[in-house]
Parts: structure tokens; C-alpha cells; sequence
């Protein structure tokens, strides 16, 4: 079941973007497991980014879930603050959208009182462009568009660096602040929530878009067409669910956690995504 969860306040989307993540982590402990009654399926609220996240999630809901004594109610969210808001207040029992990087900023200037579990799949970063055909073919002085999310600008901007186009790029570099020597090409960097830079790669005035790998997805582009991208070995970006900390010993978290990181669930990724726009993290 897939439902479209509006945005908690108007512009929120505007605030932050990206999402999502990463790394180690542990399914809540649960000691009510056998609570869980395929004949009584126990409903988990869910929120999740449309593609692939959403799309995981309606696998798991039809062919694992009801075996397992579990229903999800999958809710469809575009930006990547609603799912944490949401989390936060009760909207949603768990989110399944984001990566460490992010998590541990969100949790650390907002004040969440969150858990995660083990990385799921990492969505490439990559470089698109109507206009070049080639990474070569960026010129000095070339305008670039990038996310306005700190999380996610160094991510953008280490593809930059292997395709040739900066040089010395550190974890705590802003695009705002780049000396010359960084980038030799002088690039002119346009800042942009993660959603709109789709767009922002059909604007006539832009050489170069980097876009995160959910709403390459969702715009029907694939990284096999990108001019750069993101290595997915030893990536940190995985994606993963999180929950609150007062949940500790949900039985329903403690399935879906399990599912998530199921031989069914690679295979099922694997073969959706087979050019790897979506990579199997475990």
C-alpha cells in the first residue's frame, strides 16, 4: 500500500535536501517476536522516497511481508525533511530515505532521538549535461549545478574532483569557499535543492547537474548516460531505515530490518536496477 504524504509545513522542502546514507547499524532488539501473527498482520507506517525506496518497500509488502505477520503502510514522500519530521512526531512508525552523513546532521541540529539499521543500497551520485558529451568537453568558467544540502555538497564535489574537474576537495569544504587553486577551471557553482536540479540540467545556462540518485530515477535518466559518477566501493552513503529510540523491542521494526537485508530483497534489486543505478549494500 502506497500513499503520498503531503509536506508537514509549507517550504519545507526548501529548507534542506538529500538524503540519505549509510554504514553499520543494528535492527532495534526485540523480544516479542513471535507476537508477530501471519494470520493478524501487525500494520508499520513507513515513509519513503518514491524510487527505489518506496519501490523496495512494495516488494517486500507483497511477496515477504504477510509470511512474516507484517503490513506496511508505505507513504510516498518527496522531500527529504518531511520523513524525520514525521518520525519525529509519531506520523510515521520508521523512515526509509536516508544516509549516515545525513542521519547523523539531522540528528545532531535538530535533536532526534533516532536509531538505524545496516545500509540496504546506494544510489550513485553522477554528472549529467545537454550540452557536453563528454567530461573534456566542460569548458573553464562552466556554471555547475549542485545541491544546497552540506551532507551531500562534498559528495557532489569529490565526483567533480575524480572526473578531473577540481583538486583537493576536503570533507569540510563549501562550494562558497573554493580557492582557485581548487578549482582550476574556475567553475560557477549554482546552488539548488536536490529535487530541482533535474530541471536545473535543462536550463539552457547550465553546463553541468549534479543530481542524487533517487530523482535520477524518478526523471527516467540512468547513470549509464552520465558524464560522472559516483564509485559505490566503500561508499558511505548507503541507505538505510531509521526509527525512534523509544522503540526499542518493536517486533514489527525488528522484521522489517530483517527483510530489508534479505537474500529475496538483493535479488530483487539486483534485478531492477541491473546497471546498477541502485546497488545492493550487504
Amino acid at each position: 500500500m502506497r500513499k503520498k504524504l503531503t509536506l508537514l509545513a509549507a517550504g519545507i522542502a526548501a529548507a534542506f535536501s538529500l538524503a540519505a546514507c549509510g554504514a553499520g547499524g543494528s535492527a532495534p532488539a526485540s523480544t516479542n517476536a513471535a507476537s508477530l501473527d501471519p494470520a493478524k498482520p501487525a500494520t508499520l507506517k513507513v515513509g519513503a522516497s518514491p524510487v527505489p525506496h518506496a519501490k523496495i518497500l512494495e516488494f517486500i509488502n507483497e511477496n515477504l511481508a504477510p509470511k512474516a505477520g507484517l503490513k506496511l503502510d508505505i507513504k510516498e514522500i518527496e522531500d527529504y525533511q518531511t520523513p524525520n519530521t514525521a518520525l519525529s512526531d509519531g506520523s510515521l512508525d520508521a523512515n526509509f530515505y536516508q544516509h549516515l552523513p545525513w542521519f547523523e546532521d539531522q540528528v545532531k541540529t535538530k535533536g532526534y532521538k533516532f536509531d538505524h539499521g545496516a545500509g540496504v543500497h546506494i544510489e550513485p551520485y553522477a554528472a549529467f549535461s545537454d550540452k557536453a558529451k563528454s567530461i573534456a568537453d566542460i569548458k573553464d568558467g562552466a556554471k555547475v549545478a549542485i545541491t544546497n544540502d552540506p551532507s551531500n555538497q562534498v559528495r557532489a564535489l569529490k565526483v567533480l574532483q575524480n572526473a578531473g574537474l577540481l583538486k583537493d576537495i576536503k570533507d569540510d569544504s563549501s562550494i562558497l569557499s573554493l580557492a582557485d587553486a581548487q578549482n582550476p577551471k574556475k567553475l560557477k557553482f549554482s546552488e539548488n535543492q536536490p529535487e530541482l536540479l533535474v530541471n536545473d540540467l535543462h536550463d539552457p545556462s547550465v553546463d553541468l547537474a549534479l543530481i542524487n540518485g533517487n530523482f535520477i530515477l524518478k526523471a527516467g535518466l540512468s547513470t549509464k548516460s552520465a558524464l560522472a559518477v559516483e564509485s559505490v566501493q566503500n561508499n558511505p552513503y548507503a541507505n538505510f531505515l531509521a526509527w525512534r529510540q523509544d522503540e526499542k523491542g518493536d517486533a514489527r521494526i525488528a522484521k522489517l530490518e530483517e527483510l530489508l537485508h534479505s537474500p529475496e530483497v538483493k535479488a530483487f534489486i539486483q534485478k531492477e536496477w541491473p546497471n546498477g543505478d541502485v546497488t545492493p549494500a550487504f
